[in-house]
């Protein structure tokens, strides 16, 4: 009871365990800052070390292990024959002490020397194997295989070397020599080793930890640094990074018997004063700084102190750990005490033994708390309610399992392999994705083709061969700013559609006001009768103008209807096929727009002037026409993807006429079907297109939008896997599933924030356990995809702006794309490289891309109102 009352403030509560843990939490915050690192006391080194064994290593690897007087040199045989298999060979050197005091030159050349030799007795000097270096000496870590020795200890004082990569000095002794040759592949230090090692055997095993003569802890924590705001690596740069963080110097809880130790301790210093709290080298100093002040207060040996007691050093740490034996832990304390020339009585030896038990429980609690900061960290990072994680644990002072065998050697022999594992895992990846990588040389060729089948689409004699089809609109004018007046907008194109009314007002007060409602159409209606449809549609517009007060006011009205159609006049549209779940009779071949009329004369209760039809991309370029003149192309890549232009009419074949200009709907999502872009398509697209509801047609479609590109990504992701190249070969049920990859996530995948924890979520909605390696790998896989379809899209807009320039015999060409669609508009990269490719493919033309806002509803509105303005003209 006097020993507990007596070191009160040694023993931690569970409060205040806790306040430790979350101050080790703050710290490791300050670490991971690129501004804040300077000034942290936990540093969170990165050793890019970038993932732990997943057991399919396989090969021969040398490993050096220095870090004292000896050194060893190791052969380590991994095999993956589904026993996962270590095999070690190993020798010890001595270091001779004049050349631990000597030159660095000497010293590695002496390393050399010694490798040789190991390598002949086992008869291997001809193979260049891979090595890993353990080099257990305060350094900066650049790179995976280089590492700047910051200052030498352990009685090492080689010259010129402080300052130098470890790794380029030992190159060179083994290239002077030139009787054999080797690939260091990484240097780690021995509690990199020692999670390395017991990853191998536990796949959860993502933290290390050394409690010896000191105390280190390495995390193998990717999140903790891929996450953090301020440190971005780019995909680039990425597959060669890790985070593994120091965590063990300059913590201190301020607890008075960690800075006591210390003041009275000629070879201590405020530096690693958390280390100084828990670590082997001090625990037994601490101990004995105790009974020192217990034995001056008369508390302990009846007051009586002895040159040994007084003596730094004498209480060993391992004392500690004999006197706390169950059974003859009070014998042990008797000895030991003895044997500091004490005369110690029954109480005395209790005493100590409970001084022992506190020291060495504050000790295991501090190291436990901090643990515990670091593992809820990776909890938190990976974005889980629960974590089941290993902590590969070694060092003299913690005894039990599970403990590293052999961390420093094996564990750099692991390292390596893991290493090499990566390296050739990257390689094949690297080769399957070559194919969707596209070169300028290749986009040039696809922009020239795409002219060629524009050529064709416009020709009267090749049109019905065309598979670019270069639909005309009978649009012949973009808004020139005087469109005034009242008009009506219908914009069907799925199971919902709207009534617009659209204010268009010029002069001083220029601008286009809109009032719009939304109605749903019902299935049995879509799946009904043509009359019925349209019967519906006309109630719609009758509740819409009683809504608005205008049921008596006739209107011209802009009708955007988004299914295929063959357009014979602006205000004549033959429906050619239904698509999107409509299957209402009596309307495939049939002029949809004479349906309306028919619908609106049988209601009998108001009359409208259907002026024109369009599609939605038509109402694109129309839209962003009134803002900006030169706006004559319209494009949306959203679910799928079209293209318009203004083209001269002297080429428009189909329609007679050589004056003016008139809009061309491309419905260049067919670009390909004849088979002209084969030779760039992958056996990925290949899949999606094989098991797409009309296989065959639309191919470029099926490259660029986005109603693909999440499928293209999936059969990607599914091939990598069963090559053993992703989520550890292990294939999910619901990956499996054709559409569940959306090509919504590519968007929130490559988003710069939270990049990962994006993946992370997503890869397990999907049912897959991943790794951060895996997370990178899906995000790499997202970015190619994404990449090719702008790319392509580039080429495509190239091809019409070039022909829109050449057309009018222009040197240089300033023209503007209306563009509209959820890939363009919500994809973080997506208009970024479109609109590069373009600038690449199309250097004498200058294109400035305008997002589109309603462009369906406002457009059909605007080309009604340039109708009206056209046909009043006329009239005049």
């Amino acid at each position: 009871f006097q020993i507990d009352k007596y070191l009160y403030h040694m023993r931690l509560s569970e409060e205040t365990l806790q306040e430790v843990s979350q101050r080790f939490g703050k710290e490791m915050e300050k670490g991971l800052g690129a501004d804040t690192n300077p000034t942290a006391s936990v540093k969170m080194l990165p050793t890019f070390v970038r993932s732990t064994p997943d057991g399919t290593e396989d090969g021969d690897f040398l490993a050096l292990d220095l870090g004292g007087t000896n050194f060893r040199v190791l052969r380590v045989k991994v095999s993956d024959n589904g026993l996962q298999k270590v095999e070690m060979e190993n020798q010890i050197y001595a270091i001779p002490e004049e050349l631990m005091r000597g030159s660095g030159v000497q010293l590695f050349d002496h390393i050399a020397e010694c490798l040789a030799n190991f390598l002949d007795k086992l008869k291997i000097k001809d193979k260049k194997l891979p090595l890993g270096f353990t080099f257990s000496f305060p350094c900066n870590q650049t790179k995976l295989d280089e590492s700047i020795l910051i200052t030498w200890t352990k009685g090492f004082k080689c010259s010129s070397v402080e300052g130098k990569d470890v790794v380029s000095m030992l190159r060179k002794s083994i290239k002077k020599r030139g009787d054999f040759d080797i690939d260091i592949v990484a240097v780690v230090n021995d509690t990199v080793g020692t999670m390395m090692t017991c990853g191998y055997d536990d796949h959860n095993c993502e933290v290390g930890l050394i409690v010896g003569c000191a105390c280190r802890m390495k995390v193998m924590s990717p999140w903790l640094y891929l996450l953090r705001d301020g440190i971005k690596y780019s995909a680039k740069t990425l597959p060669d990074s890790i985070g593994f963080g120091r965590l063990a110097h300059g913590f201190n809880d301020g607890h008075p018997y960690g800075t006591h130790s210390q003041a009275n301790t000629s070879w201590s210093s405020p530096v690693a004063r958390f280390e100084k709290m828990i670590s082997g080298m001090y625990m037994g100093e601490l101990v004995r700084l105790i009974l020192v002040k217990m034995a001056k207060e008369g508390l302990l040996f009846g007051g009586r102190l002895t040159p040994d007691l007084l003596t730094t050093g004498h209480f060993e740490t391992r004392y500690i750990s004999a006197i706390e034996k169950e059974k003859e832990g009070l014998q042990k304390a008797h000895e030991i005490l003895s044997k500091l020339g004490l005369e110690p009585s029954l109480e005395d030896c209790k005493a100590t033994l409970r001084i022992c038990q506190i020291v060495s429980t504050r000790s295991a609690d501090l190291c436990g708390a901090t643990l515990a900061a670091v593992l809820r960290r990776i909890k938190d990072n990976k974005g889980l309610e629960r974590l089941r994680s290993t902590v590969a644990v070694d060092g003299s002072v913690y005894k039990k399992h599970p403990q590293s065998e052999d961390g420093s050697g094996k564990g750099a022999a692991m390292v390596t392999a893991v290493a090499y594992r990566l390296a050739a895992q990257h390689k094949a990846r690297q080769k399957i994705l070559e194919a969707l990588k596209l070169s300028h040389e290749q986009l040039l060729e696809v922009k020239q083709r795409m002219r060629i089948e524009m050529e064709k689409g416009l020709g009267k004699e090749t049109h019905a061969e065309a598979t670019v089809k270069m639909l005309p609109t009978y649009v012949c004018s973009t808004p020139d700013g005087t469109e005034k007046g009242d008009f009506l907008a219908l914009d069907l194109g799925g199971t919902n559609f709207r009534v617009l009314l659209v204010r268009v007002r010029n002069g001083m007060r220029r601008g286009v006001e809109m009032h719009n409602k939304i109605y749903s159409i019902p299935v049995e209606i879509m799946q009904g009768t043509g009359e019925e449809l349209f019967d519906h549609i006309v109630h719609c517009i009758s509740d819409f103008l009683e809504y608005m007060g205008m049921k008596g006011v006739s209107l011209p009205l802009g009708f955007t209807f988004s299914f295929p159609c063959q357009q014979t006049n602006l205000d004549e549209g033959i429906l050619l096929k239904w698509t999107k779940g409509f299957k209402a009779t009596g309307c495939e071949g049939e002029d949809v727009v004479n349906l309306l009329k028919e619908a609106i004369h049988r209601r009998e209760e108001f009359d409208l002037d259907v002026v024109a039809v369009v599609n939605d991309t038509v109402g694109t370029m129309m839209t962003c026409g009134y803002e900006d003149p030169y706006c004559e192309v319209g494009l949306i890549v959203g679910t799928g993807s079209n293209a318009c232009y203004m083209e001269e009419m002297r080429n428009v074949e189909l329609v007679e006429g050589e004056e003016g200009r008139m809009c061309i709907n491309m419905e260049w999502g067919a670009f390909g079907d004849s088979g002209c872009l084969d030779d760039i398509r992958t056996e990925f697209d290949l899949a999606v297109d094989e098991l797409s509801l009309n296989p065959g047609k639309q191919r470029f479609e099926k490259m660029i939008s986005g109603m693909y590109l999440g499928e293209i990504v999936r059969n990607i992701l599914i091939d990598f896997t069963k090559r053993g190249l992703l989520f550890r070969g292990r294939i999910s049920e619901r990956l499996k599933t054709r559409g569940i990859f959306e090509t919504k996530f590519l968007s929130q995948i490559e988003s710069d924030c939270l990049a990962l924890l994006q993946v992370r979520s997503i890869l397990q909605h999907l049912g897959l356990e991943t790794t951060c390696d895996d997370s990178i790998i899906v995000k790499e896989v997202c970015a190619v995809v994404a990449r090719r379809a702008a790319q392509l899209c580039g080429a495509g807009m190239a091809a019409v702006v070039d022909k829109i320039r050449e057309n009018r015999g222009l040197d240089f060409l300033k023209v503007t794309v209306g563009v509209d669609g959820t890939l363009y508009k919500l994809h973080p990269h997506f208009s970024t490289v479109m609109h590069e490719t373009v600038k690449q493919l199309s250097p004498k033309c200058e294109v400035t891309f305008l997002q589109s806002e309603d462009g369906s509803g406002k457009g059909a509105a605007l080309i009604t109102a340039v109708a009206c303005r056209i046909r009043e003209a006329g009239q005049r």
